[in-house]
């Protein structure tokens, strides 16, 4: 390149922290623009992006570091667990086997049609399975890596799903089930106490639960033994409703997203391309069988259809809570089977993750080798 013609790659290879420096700068943009789109999870989508961005161009950092990565992980943990509220367990108490059954189903759904979508070229069955499992995309996208997955895949499958439930939504919601018009409402577990609460909150939970979860070694530790910490306070009323604060929770979806993007190769893009039908069929194929599911809990528990849809959707709970809010649904029992959902998916995927793994394999290529 002549003299006189240097431009902004240039200037992130030539110092040190520049490439950071573009990172940092690119995502907090693209985050903005996103939350304001109303995207879910804006901070990760934008790392994500950015990160595969420069990765391709080679204008990215090598990679993101493993405490930073472990950090990230522990603060979704708590996001999570936080989730959970005492009326929560009210909510479901009476008819909780049918919840519990449910719940399961969901479970053994999406991870089936994980397995399915490990006979893609270039995709193992644990990829696949951790691709698919409908429940806290954020936390299995954290932990995709150490549990031996390709999270470039995985954060890319993980977050169609999330997108194409929220798009169906609205219109099953009132072409099948006759819900009324949708609003907009906020996301559940949003924070009411002061900041410095809640980052208390996190320290505490970090502190007391990643070393037990090393101790017992529960695998996801770095992710699970804060969140099971913040649910047990949480479902105690001992958080004060405190959450994590909300510029700590945007850092953290956002190193998630680089710790992908950054791993992104032209190869592992067009793997990733390539799988993208036979998942966007295998997600609709989840949604249609979860629905299904909703149909039982609905004549099991006595809820009404639409709850019982809303209850067992597999995705997008913020917009799960407009539509059951606008629609006068039973919010509580909606928003609780969600919440427990998805607490026992992240509880349970990590341990069958495993097995997985040893049964299949699931150590995936290199960055810099062909999917």
């Amino acid at each position: 390149m002549t003299a006189g013609r240097t431009g902004i790659g240039d200037w992130a290879r030539a110092l040190p922290w520049g490439r950071w420096a573009l990172l940092v700068v690119l995502t907090a943009g693209l985050t903005v623009v996103l939350q304001a789109l109303g995207v879910p999870s804006p901070a990760l989508f934008a790392g994500l992006a950015v990160a595969t961005v420069l990765a391709l161009t080679g204008l990215g950092p090598a990679r993101v570091a493993r405490p930073a990565t472990s950090a990230a992980q522990a603060v979704i943990g708590v996001v999570i667990g936080v989730l959970a509220r005492p009326d929560t367990l009210t909510a479901v108490a009476a008819g909780w086997l049918p919840v519990l059954l449910v719940s399961l189903g969901s479970l053994a759904v999406s991870m089936a049609a994980g397995l399915l979508l490990g006979v893609q070229r270039g995709v193992s069955p644990l990829t696949g399975m951790l691709a698919l499992t409908a429940g806290g995309a954020s936390g299995l996208v954290a932990v995709t890596r150490e549990l031996g997955g390709d999270e470039r895949i995985v954060s890319v499958i993980q977050y169609l799903r999330v997108g194409m439930v929220t798009a169906t939504m609205p219109v099953v919601a009132t072409a099948v089930f006759g819900a009324g018009h949708l609003g907009v409402g906020s996301g559940p577990g949003t924070a009411g106490g002061p900041w410095y609460l809640g980052a208390a909150l996190v320290a505490v939970c970090v502190l007391v639960g990643v070393p037990i979860a090393n101790r017992l070694h529960v695998p996801a530790g770095a992710l699970l033994g804060p969140m099971v910490i913040a649910l047990v306070l949480s479902l105690s009323g001992l958080t004060f409703g405190a959450s994590p604060p909300a510029l700590l929770v945007d850092l953290a979806y956002a190193v998630i997203g680089w710790q992908a993007g950054l791993r992104f190769t032209r190869p592992a893009l067009r793997t990733v391309l390539r799988v993208l039908p036979l998942a966007a069929a295998l997600i609709l194929a989840i949604v249609a069988a979860c629905a299904g599911l909703g149909l039982v809990l609905s004549a099991a528990t006595g809820a009404s259809l639409l709850d019982g849809y809303l209850a067992t959707t597999p995705g997008g709970i913020y917009a799960v809570l407009a539509t059951a809010i606008s629609s006068g649904g039973d919010v509580t029992f909606v928003v609780a089977v969600q919440v427990l959902r998805v607490v026992l998916m992240l509880l349970v995927a990590p341990f069958l993750a495993r097995l997985v793994g040893r049964r299949w394999g699931g150590t995936e290529p290199g960055p810099g080798s062909e999917p």
